[in-house]
């Protein structure tokens, strides 16, 4: 039997977080875990919000603990939960962001091609389960929806899961956004279980109205700002040109995980087969990226070099936004005078001048919906409840198209 030791942990948002399972601590300090101190968890957002420094593992923490509040509150509440089953969903909520990389999204469209954070995620949980003789299968059970208590999963993942509540809750804490704070506490109060799926009573119904725009608020006020859209985009140019020079076997200074990602095509195939592509990618952290970028401003290629140099520097790209897309025009006329003040030409123009869309459906209908119990039994979707705030409108999803480009001081700019 092993020892049974209990670590507290002083959160910023929450106070206290306890660990008390050997099984749990064991998870948390392995090398796998311990890589998420390294990644922060709103990539380059602090560059507009400079509190918003916290990390990937704050927020598994922060996720870990209003689980364990869920659990304990649903189990006074007459749910059955096993001690088995409390441990794994534990384990499942740590291990929901595992497979995200420094810089998550700009990596997936910069450097690796066809593979999600989620798929990593996945095989790094399978990797960990080998490695522990097969103590995380129910934790992979319940991650997965396999596992007949469908509620365990909704924890984990659903449009009311303790992930979006830590988030949320946390990353409104950091950036000093309070449009985002929500009252999780009440949140996980009111859930219930009721034929076996996650559900929320009758009086929870404002809490959950307020979970959701605060959600739609943080996403355009914060995760999808024009500034933040901007950084990250850069971001993307720097790694996609640092791939072509590198697969042109051009010379850049970089560790030896990083190397691995630039000068090898890497696909799902490579981590499926290769043990040591999953190792050299928990190797990859925000210093690898950030290190890498430093360096490359005084590269002798000119368009990696002042892309480096200006993200260094915050010198960001500008962003008009749109409800309609842009013409080609509008590009076309950007280009020209990227051409003729910086000596840019041809294809490499799509580094400096570029458009896209960010979109988003505060609530979506046809996912795993937010169920109300009311008192008399009936069960009610949020979105078709009278009078609640949360209407189809709201189900609509929100299209912006914006197009990046450097500042050019001119008056016949966009």
């Amino acid at each position: 039997m092993t020892e049974r030791k209990r670590k507290i942990v002083n959160d910023p948002v929450y106070g206290f977080i306890t660990i008390d399972h050997p099984l749990i601590l064991n998870l948390i300090s392995h090398p796998y875990y311990q890589r998420l101190r390294r990644i922060h968890q709103m990539a380059l957002a602090h560059l507009v919000y400079p509190g918003a420094m916290h990390t990937r593992f704050h927020h598994s923490m922060g996720a870990y603990h209003l689980m364990c509040m869920a659990l304990q509150e649903l189990r006074s509440k007459g749910a059955a939960i096993t001690p088995e089953e409390e441990v794994a969903a534990k384990l499942a909520i740590l291990l929901h962001d595992i497979g995200h990389g420094p810089y998550s999204h700009a990596l997936e469209n910069g450097i690796i091609e066809g593979v999600s954070h989620e798929e990593i995620s996945q095989w790094l949980m399978e990797d960990l389960n080998r490695e522990m003789n097969g103590a995380l299968s129910l934790t992979l059970d319940i991650f997965n929806g396999r596992y007949h208590k469908k509620f365990l999963h909704q924890l984990v993942s659903s449009q009311l899961d303790v992930d979006r509540m830590d988030y949320l809750n946390r990353d409104s804490f950091f950036t000093g956004v309070a449009e985002g704070t929500i009252g999780y506490d009440r949140i996980i109060k009111m859930l219930t279980v009721h034929h076996g799926e996650l559900m929320v009573e009758e009086k929870g119904i404002y809490s959950i109205e307020k979970f959701i725009i605060a959600r739609r608020l943080m996403y355009w006020q914060v995760y999808l700002h024009k500034t933040v859209l901007s950084a990250e985009n850069m971001l993307v140019k720097i790694l996609t040109r640092a791939k072509a020079l590198a697969q042109e076997g051009k010379q850049l200074f970089c560790s030896p995980a990083l190397s691995y990602f630039l000068y090898n095509t890497v696909t799902k195939d490579n981590f499926e087969r290769e043990p040591d592509c999953l190792r050299l990618f928990c190797l990859l952290d925000d210093y690898d990226i950030l290190g890498a970028i430093k360096v490359w401003t005084t590269h002798e290629d000119r368009v990696l070099s002042l892309l480096c140099k200006w993200l260094i520097n915050r010198n960001l790209f500008k962003v008009v936004l749109s409800n309609q897309a842009f013409d080609g025009s509008a590009e076309q006329l950007l280009q020209e005078q990227v051409k003729q003040k910086w000596g840019i030409e041809g294809a490499d123009l799509g580094y400096f001048v570029f458009s896209g869309a960010a979109s988003l459906r505060a609530y979506n209908v046809n996912d795993e919906k937010i169920n109300i119990l009311f008192k008399d039994g009936t069960v009610k979707d949020i979105s078709s409840i009278d009078n609640a705030l949360i209407s189809h409108t709201l189900a609509i999803p929100v299209k912006k198209f914006y197009i990046c480009h450097p500042k050019i001081q001119a008056n016949n700019v966009l």
